[in-house]
């Protein structure tokens, strides 16, 4: 087995790639203690009623906003500071516990669940991960008690995925205040209260706090979306605005790592608020097919439907043990979780189009009236696969960091050079001498509930494919295998669903260890049925590694640009 650098935080993805299960991070699942579950169903309880009686999304689409009384009553509730500590006026939850209520804000409205995660995930989070002690004591009260709002401000015109590039500038003046200028776009809350600024300096990137109201800040004109219709997206626009030296998070520099590490923790409650939104498709599906007659029986009683209430079922239960399996690594503190929040962020919102797609089928015409919560839905979960790292960027930052952990760990493959046949089988014959090795040794999830002895050897032989295809890429393609985005993808969805038949093996042996195989047999059927589903798709993945037909798919895009688009004629 490889080494695992002990100098940094492990990683359980990265250690994939590797070819090794670090069981210990995984193993036991990370159920909540019965003070932290008080509190997070304390506060479930309360968001549920709000929700339930009081907020209504139909207006909130119809008025373009969530409302002022809706964030006032939310603040009220000690909804608007889910995470942030007690001493503040928040609740302190846990990522799990404030991802578990955003499901419930995911349930109700997809738009009301985006400004508030909007606010806390990622506009709040940086004051709570890198605030100073004066800066919490000046921002997080209001915040908390929903007086103001947050919003995080990355996006430029001309930056999007490649958010290392900021156009956007900040001067530092004689005083140590900053002079800010550009301009930022599709950014949420933009026009609310208090915005952290993500810009480009002559000392590194920096991450600054302006207040509405500054002069030189501007905002506008709003942009008019296909859905969301609540959520304020803004343009925003710095002409000379002079930020105090005390409104700096962390030291000049550090913003770039300031905003990716808080992306990283806002990915999962929008996963977990995906789930929310697939649970209440479900409850719609079901309620429909339950009631609609169609050949002289319900429709819930034909095959074809059955297995779409089954498919969004299982799914559901895989994501969701996924989702909690990285909140946990957060809450333990012990992990790099970055890559497992970008896998869950894909999965959820590639999961939640998928959902929401067989609910749509499942109402038949009925889904299609605008005022169906279904066609609501359609219009407002199409933007989770671009929100907050686009899907196909997100899988290539998966593979690429485990492609570089793995070439970390295989000194000899930087000097390989393909075009030199003597230099390539010096190499290839440890290579296959380890790869033998591996396949008979191994590594075992530990810990794992016997129903399961059978899974965790199917996950144990993928995660040496895992490493076996993974070496093969970076042995046939060198560095270029950063160009190489069809193999980043199979990769990258190959350790997603590893990840997920990991997270679902370990909750499941949690909760039979708890309750009993006996009284679990419902859940025990799930399991099963996911972890089968998600190892055939793994394999599918990695055999295409091997075999496919990407040189006719290059062909063809190629053909496709020199002509302009379909060149056939009948």
């Amino acid at each position: 087995m490889s080494s695992v650098d002990r100098s940094v935080k492990p990683s359980f993805t990265k250690s994939m790639f590797l070819g090794a299960l670090q069981s210990e991070l995984v193993m036991p699942y990370p159920l909540l203690d019965a003070e932290e579950r008080a509190r997070v169903d304390e506060a479930v309880t309360t968001a549920r009623e709000f929700l339930t009686a009081t907020y209504d999304p139909w207006r909130t689409e119809r008025d373009g906003w969530v409302g002022d009384d809706t964030i006032r009553e939310l603040g009220e509730r000690k909804l608007t500071g889910l995470f942030i500590d007690e001493q503040y006026g928040g609740r302190g939850l846990s990522q799990s516990g404030y991802c578990r209520v955003m499901e419930e804000f995911g349930k109700v409205d997809g738009t009301l669940a985006v400004v508030m995660g909007v606010h806390q995930s990622i506009g709040t989070k940086p004051l709570h991960l890198y605030g100073t002690e004066e800066q919490k004591a000046r921002w997080l009260p209001d915040l908390a008690a929903g007086r103001k709002l947050a919003a995080f401000v990355l996006t430029e015109p001309n930056v999007g995925s490649d958010a290392y590039n900021l156009e956007t500038r900040a001067e530092r003046q004689s005083d140590g205040s900053w002079l800010l200028n550009g301009e930022k776009r599709w950014i949420g809350n933009g026009d609310k209260d208090v915005l952290t600024v993500f810009a480009q300096s002559d000392l590194g990137h920096v991450a600054l706090i302006v207040e509405k109201g500054m002069e030189g800040l501007s905002t506008g004109p709003r942009f008019e979306t296909l859905g969301l219709k609540g959520n304020s997206l803004q343009r925003v626009h710095f002409r000379d605005v002079r930020v105090p030296a005390e409104n700096l998070l962390g030291e000049p520099g550090d913003g770039f790592r300031i905003a990716m590490n808080t992306l990283n923790n806002g990915r999962m409650s929008m996963g977990t608020s995906i789930s929310g939104g697939m649970k209440r498709f479900l409850d719609l599906a079901l309620e429909h097919t339950s009631t609609r007659r169609q050949f002289g029986r319900e429709l819930i009683d034909f095959e074809m439907v059955e297995e779409k209430l089954a498919w969004m079922n299982t799914r559901i239960y895989g994501l969701e043990s996924a989702s909690y399996l990285t909140t946990g690594l957060v809450d333990r503190g012990e992990a790099d979780f970055s890559l497992e929040s970008a896998m869950t962020k894909v999965e959820a919102s590639d999961l939640g189009w998928y959902g929401l797609n067989r609910a749509f089928q499942l109402h038949g015409g009925t889904a299609f009236m605008a005022d169906h919560p279904l066609a609501k839905a359609l219009r407002d979960f199409r933007i989770f696969p671009i929100f907050e790292g686009s899907n196909d960027v997100m899988r290539a930052y998966v593979a690429l960091n485990g492609l570089k952990a793995l070439s970390e760990d295989l000194p000899d493959v930087a000097s390989l050079k393909i075009t030199d046949p003597g230099k390539a089988i010096g190499v290839l014959g440890p290579y296959v001498a380890g790869r033998i090795t591996r396949r008979v040794r191994p590594e075992k999830l530990r810990g794992a509930h016997p129903t399961f002895a059978g899974r965790v050897n199917a996950v144990s032989e993928q995660t040496v494919r895992l490493r076996d295809r993974a070496e093969a890429a970076l042995r046939k393609h060198g560095k270029k295998v950063q160009e190489k985005q069809l193999i980043q993808k199979r990769l990258a969805n190959a350790a997603s669903g590893i990840y997920a038949q990991v997270a679902v093996i370990s909750r499941a042996s949690a909760v039979f260890e708890r309750d009993g195989l006996q009284i679990s047999g419902a859940e025990k059927t799930v399991a099963m049925n996911f972890l089968k589903s998600a190892e055939r798709e793994v394999n599918r993945q990695l055999r295409s590694l091997e075999i496919n037909d990407d040189r006719f798919v290059q062909q063809i895009g190629r053909a496709v640009r020199q002509t302009n688009g379909y060149a056939f004629d009948l």
